[in-house]
């Protein structure tokens, strides 16, 4: 099956909606934190996003509130503005044995440097990943249309990322964000690249 390399408007409006329908976890406190940090450091890949609340003022931004992980059956949404970014998330960051697969990653990563310096290792950047495969649209939502041959809904991307309690909208949402980034490079990683772009 060969890919896509571009995917129009009209094109993906046609395509099903699709949401995360796993489990999705909420950590907010330190016992739930450590009682899943050890299925998170047993995984290989992830897939990988975040949130800020956002901010309607130039040049004010806000802290980021939220950091998910996500496995092909199950999301996990850290709640920054409750726990931090404990040290073994931070371990978690930072271990290139674990790859953490996502879009538009680099001031992510920058935001969640503010909260907890860490060496940044394992990471994919799905904008970078896909030109291999001669894709030549990279926002999470066309890259879903090309790879997963789904469209995802962005309606709650500007909502208020700081609630102490997440919508049901939010938390799904979320999980589909980094849930969509397991699947993108999980997809691509199974195609067999033609010869000339090895």
């Amino acid at each position: 099956m060969e890919l896509k390399k571009t995917i129009s408007n009209e094109e993906l409006s046609e395509l099903p909606l699709k949401f995360f329908d796993g489990e999705i976890v909420e950590i907010g406190d330190y016992s739930t934190f450590n009682r899943i940090m050890p299925e998170l450091e047993r995984q290989q890949i992830l897939g990988f996003d975040t949130e800020t609340r956002p901010s309607f003022k130039k040049g004010n931004v806000n802290q980021v509130a939220l950091l998910q992980l996500s496995t092909g059956k199950k999301a996990y949404l850290f709640k920054l503005k409750q726990i931090g970014l404990p040290k073994k998330l931070a371990r978690l960051l930072r271990n290139p044995q674990i790859i953490k697969a996502g879009v538009a990653i680099h001031d992510d990563i920058k935001a969640l440097q503010k909260l907890s310096y860490f060496e940044a290792a394992g990471f994919i950047e799905l904008q970078t990943f896909v030109k291999k495969f001669g894709i030549e649209n990279f926002s999470l939502k066309k890259l879903s249309g090309i790879v997963l041959n789904f469209r995802i809904s962005k309606s709650q991307q500007l909502s208020n990322w700081e609630n102490q309690n997440l919508t049901k909208e939010q938390q799904i949402y979320a999980a589909t964000d980094a849930w969509v980034g397991f699947e993108i490079y999980k997809n691509l990683v199974s195609y067999q690249l033609p010869d000339s772009l090895e």
